[in-house]
């Protein structure tokens, strides 16, 4: 496995906890959660068309294209619309660790059931011991923290 891939995933753990305060401190300072979210996902938006503008080599897909894509394709939107909305409205409440914990046990849950499967087109990994063992530590582990 390449080490730069295992290094960025590192930092998406990094930058995914960094962003639940830093989207709270925006609620906190426009007063307003749902603003909030949409100035994030805003932010997000100039800094990916800076990225399209200055990288993409793709042809660009026509409005015939996209018509074909099923609309599933597409929950990726709502889906992240969900966890910045739902962070923001959650981490003052539980706190950034609980939070954390418990969003990565339930990734890991989800996961380990889209490997087993091979859902969305991915290869199937079947749900083994030392899987079910890993789970369980995790979980131990969130527990441990949530209890505290």
């Amino acid at each position: 496995m390449n080490w730069i891939f295992l290094i960025f995933a590192f930092l998406i753990g990094i930058s995914n906890a960094v962003q639940s305060g830093v989207n709270t401190e925006l609620r906190e300072s426009i007063n307003n959660p749902i603003l909030a979210g949409m100035t994030s996902f805003f932010v997000g938006l100039m800094v990916l068309s800076i990225a399209f503008a200055c990288f993409n080599q793709n042809p660009i897909p026509s409005i015939a294209d996209l018509k074909q894509v099923s609309w599933t394709r597409f929950l990726g939107g709502v889906l992240g619309a969900f966890y910045v909305i739902t962070v923001i409205f959650i981490v003052r409440n539980i706190g950034p660790s609980n939070m954390m914990c418990l969003i990565i046990a339930g990734q890991m849950v989800t996961v380990m059931t889209i490997d087993h499967f091979g859902l969305q087109g991915f290869a199937v990994h079947h749900i083994t011991l030392p899987r079910i063992l890993g789970a369980i530590l995790l979980v131990s582990g969130v527990y441990l923290i949530l209890k505290n």
